[in-house]
């Protein structure tokens, strides 16, 4: 735009700072441009008018300003010749009608389904207002019926998918959320399972994410009972590198579910181990590495896992590599991690596994950093645990008694 060009003040969007191209009007009074105010009311949950700071309804009516968007437009139009281009008229959002039509004549034939699932997706990809409206509308149930009804064939539904993604793109609250675990006495989990079983990678990456978001809102009883079935999938997901943020979501979920015992051992039986030691091997993200061993911490917990963790050749060695080069709170969780072992699986060929591959060396330099008091004092158990072995290494530093005092 050419700058020498005097913009009305009042076409300028108090919180975006740009011109307005969907000009609304809050319940004060006050005019933004839609895109701006429904991120500054949805993604942040700020029910405050940013200008006047008065509280608004969580369910705020965002009014049209049609006189204003015409004479933006207008104003456009007249300045054409200096490169000005005219913003389109918006589509008017979407009405709780509308979407209980289309959910209505969904059901006439499978044309009528998939010609509904395109435009629903259209839809929710328009604005937060109309997404919202949806969940109103009780199109959430609409696409976990599709879910549930097409999870039993082998071969891949593309209303299936359709319908996953959809709900990946609406970001459902936490409230649909719980309905979602309710509803039909909560098979929908065991319908996502089964898109984690034979889905492709988008349908298996979109029910790990929803699932992820279920688990999060869901109550410890039904976190107690999920099937052995899921952390195959789990671990499946995690071998396979199907994208970060399927990664992520699979991680997150672990954590939620292995506090449990029966969990945990669910978790090790199936490889979650080995499959979390291989990817921290490589794994220089922060985040990642932070919760990959906040999982191995967790199934570290019961023999099993250590078990697992010492049987791995890489084990022991890829925990002290993180150490003192992610995280504080990755250094926590790994002498965590090796505070399990030196305890309970400490056999003499273990702790000489840890001396050689630098963890009792690594263990003084986390007494000499800022790692936190309760860190500290782990990495000085440990040591301690093990000092007669330590004093008889080559490999061990001079000042090593200066830690165990």
């Amino acid at each position: 735009m050419d700058h020498e060009i005097d913009v009305p003040p009042f076409f300028i969007c108090p919180v975006s700072l740009e011109i307005m191209k969907d000009p609304v009007t809050v319940s004060t009074g006050i005019t933004y441009d839609r895109e701006s105010i429904e991120k500054w009311l949805f993604s942040t949950n700020n029910f405050t008018c940013p200008v006047t700071k008065q509280p608004l309804s969580d369910n705020t009516d965002l009014t049209p300003n049609h006189t204003l968007r015409r004479l933006i437009q207008a104003w456009c139009t007249m300045n054409a010749s200096h490169g000005i281009e005219r913003i389109p008229t918006p589509k008017p959002p979407i009405t709780k009608t509308q979407i209980a039509k289309l959910i209505r004549d969904a059901s006439r034939s499978p044309h009528s389904l998939t010609s509904c699932l395109r435009q629903l997706k259209s839809i929710a990809s328009d604005s937060e207002t109309n997404r919202r409206c949806m969940e109103a509308s009780g199109a959430f149930e609409f696409l976990a019926s599709i879910i549930m009804s097409t999870a039993s064939p082998p071969q891949v539904d593309p209303n299936q998918d359709e319908a996953l993604s959809i709900l990946h793109t609406l970001h459902v609250s936490e409230a649909t959320l719980k309905s979602l675990i309710a509803f039909r006495n909560g098979d929908l989990i065991d319908s996502l399972i089964t898109v984690l079983q034979q889905g492709g990678y988008e349908s298996r990456a979109y029910a790990v994410l929803l699932l992820n978001s279920m688990f999060q809102v869901a109550d410890s009883t039904r976190l107690f009972n999920i099937r052995y079935e899921l952390f195959v999938e789990l671990v499946q997901i995690l071998k396979d590198q199907i994208s970060q943020q399927a990664t992520n979501a699979t991680l997150q979920t672990l954590i939620q579910l292995c506090p449990w015992g029966r969990n945990r051992y669910r978790a090790v039986k199936v490889g979650c181990v080995w499959a979390i030691i291989e990817l921290l091997l490589d794994c220089e993200e922060r985040k990642l590495c932070e919760m990959m061993l906040v999982v191995l911490d967790m199934l570290c917990g019961c023999a099993e896992g250590r078990a697992e963790l010492l049987r791995h050749g890489a084990g022991i060695a890829v925990v002290s590599k993180k150490l003192l080069r992610v995280s504080m709170m990755s250094n926590e969780r790994a002498v965590r991690i090796l505070l399990s072992v030196s305890k309970y699986s400490a056999t003499p060929s273990v702790v000489q596994e840890m001396i050689q591959v630098g963890v009792m060396g690594k263990l003084c330099l986390v007494m000499q950093t800022e790692s936190g008091s309760k860190t500290k004092e782990k990495a000085r158990e440990i040591l301690k645990l093990h000092a007669h072995a330590c004093h008889n290494s080559p490999c061990m530093p001079s000042t090593l008694g200066s830690y165990l005092a």
